[in-house]
């Protein structure tokens, strides 16, 4: 284990933590499918037990017998940078809420037919560019079942800091990757495309030919200008939340949240997944 006590904003090999911004993470030259960084004991633990290699770690110095320790000693390679709160404050541009940063591989990621498979429900983000949202998308997901997300490209990325922290680390758990092709192209493997929008003809999520559903791939977008015209058109089934004292919608993680469990599936099909 090499533990390196920094003194500079610009010690060699701690830019990952600080000067490179989400997109250069992404395209890091030191790795195949670039980096992303992990912060706090809890969220790192889940991304290693979901199979993530690390790469460095950043952590205060009373973090290296404390919340670091167990990190440490499971990877005795792994280079451990340390330093003063001021210090590591100023390298990240925050101060570290529980004191630890990881800098991890990312993953190839699977193929959109891979992902769809043998899925029931799943989630397709369009459009939404708040790091939050997704994070609480995520988790929303991982908490009701959902056996996949899919992400158009107007959508920010889910390994984004503040998405994973938000996310409580379950973007690690459920599988996810980049759909380029139209949504209507998962009609033709098999899931019927149903997309959350305030249109006139939407209807409401307990209908009955919604919860019939035997395999769904449910589409949200940004609470601000929802979905455009051309994603709802390409949707079998348009859905809607109702709701109560002239409010017109829900944030869109709770409003997932909500449609997800709608959606769950027969008692029997719960059993199954």
């Amino acid at each position: 284990m090499a533990i390196v006590e920094i003194t500079s904003l610009h010690h060699p090999g701690v830019e990952v933590f600080g000067q490179l911004t989400e997109r250069q993470l992404r395209n890091h030259q030191s790795t195949d499918s670039g980096l992303f960084i992990a912060e706090s004991p809890k969220v790192i633990k889940v991304a290693l037990s979901a199979g993530y290699t690390p790469t460095a770690l950043l952590c205060e110095q009373r973090h290296l017998t404390g919340d670091a320790a167990a990190i440490i000693s499971q990877f005795p390679e792994l280079t451990v940078y340390t330093g003063q709160r001021e210090l590591l404050a100023a390298l990240t541009g925050y101060t570290l809420t529980r004191g630890v940063l990881c800098a991890m591989k990312r993953r190839p990621l699977p193929s959109v037919e891979d992902l769809c498979r043998d899925a029931r429900r799943i989630v397709v983000i369009d459009g939404v560019c708040d790091t939050t949202n997704i994070g609480s998308i995520f988790r929303s997901a991982a908490a009701l079942g959902a056996d996949g997300v899919l992400l158009t490209s107007t959508t920010c990325d889910p390994l984004n800091r503040r998405s994973i922290r938000v996310s409580m680390g379950t973007v690690f758990l459920v599988p996810w990757t980049w759909i380029s092709e139209p949504l209507s192209f998962l009609d033709s493997l098999g899931l019927t495309t149903v997309a959350l929008a305030l249109s006139e003809d939407a209807l409401d999520i307990d209908n009955p030919c919604l919860l019939g559903l035997p395999r769904m791939a449910m589409i949200v977008g940004t609470e601000g200008d929802g979905l455009s015209r051309t994603t709802i058109e390409q949707a079998r089934y348009v859905a809607r939340i109702p709701m109560a004292h002239s409010v017109d919608s829900l944030n869109v993680g709770a409003a997932t949240a909500l449609a997800l469990w709608q959606f769950r599936g027969t008692e029997g099909e719960r059993d199954r997944g």
